[in-house]
C-alpha cells in the first residue's frame, strides 16, 4: 500500500501565520474590551440623571403646592387681603424669620419662602437624610414673573436645579433644572 505524500502547506500552520493570527485576534479583543469598559462607564449616568429628575420634580411640586398669597399664611387677613395693604405681615420673598422646610413647626408656608433654598444631600420634609441621596444637591429660585396676561405680581417662576454625586451647584457641570409655574388664585383662596 503506497501513502499519499500531502503537500507540505496542507499539514499545518507555519510560525509566522500563528503569530498573525495571535495579533489580529489580540487587536480585535482589544478593541471589543474597550467598547464594554466605555458601556459599562457611562450606565451609570442614565441612572444618576433619572434620579436628579426625579428629585427636581418632587422639590418643583412640592413648591407648587405651597399657597401663593399676599399675606404671610399665619396672618389673619390672609383669606380676604387683595392686596399687600391688607395684610399684618407681608409675605416676602424668601422664609419668614426662623421659617425652614423642615417641621414640625415654624415651617415653609408659602410658595416664596422656598427663594434662595438649596440643600446639599437630599433630605425629607423631617429633615430625614434620604437613603443613597447624600451626593445630591438641590435648589430652588422663585421670582415674579409676567405670564401671558397675567402681570408680574400675580406670578412666580419656580426653578429647580439638581445636580448629581461629584459636581456641585456652583460648577453646575450637569444639572438639571426644572421649571413651573405658580398663579395667585382668587383672593380668598390662599391655595
Amino acid at each position: 500500500m503506497r501513502r499519499m505524500h500531502l503537500p507540505r502547506r496542507a499539514q499545518g500552520l507555519t510560525l509566522i501565520e500563528l503569530l498573525m493570527f495571535i495579533v489580529v485576534v489580540g487587536i480585535a479583543l482589544a478593541a471589543m474590551l474597550r467598547v464594554f469598559i466605555t458601556a459599562t462607564t457611562a450606565s451609570a449616568d442614565p441612572m444618576i440623571r433619572r434620579q436628579q429628575l426625579a428629585i427636581a420634580e418632587s422639590l418643583l411640586r412640592e413648591v407648587q403646592l405651597m399657597p401663593f398669597t399676599w399675606c404671610d399664611p399665619d396672618d389673619a387677613n390672609v383669606e380676604s387681603a387683595t392686596s399687600t395693604a391688607s395684610c399684618s405681615t407681608v409675605e416676602n420673598s424668601g422664609p419668614e424669620s426662623g421659617e425652614t422646610r423642615y417641621g414640625p413647626t415654624n415651617y415653609f408656608d408659602n410658595v416664596n419662602d422656598y427663594a434662595g433654598f438649596s440643600m446639599s444631600g437630599i433630605r425629607d420634609l423631617s429633615n430625614t437624610a434620604v437613603g443613597g441621596l447624600s451626593g445630591y444637591a438641590a435648589s430652588v429660585a422663585v421670582a415674579a414673573v409676567a405670564l401671558d396676561t397675567v402681570a408680574a405680581s400675580e406670578a412666580l417662576q419656580i426653578t429647580v436645579t439638581v445636580v448629581g454625586p461629584g459636581d456641585s451647584l456652583t460648577a453646575l457641570k450637569n444639572p438639571i433644572r426644572l421649571q413651573g409655574w405658580r398663579t395667585r388664585y382668587a383672593p380668598t383662596s390662599p391655595y
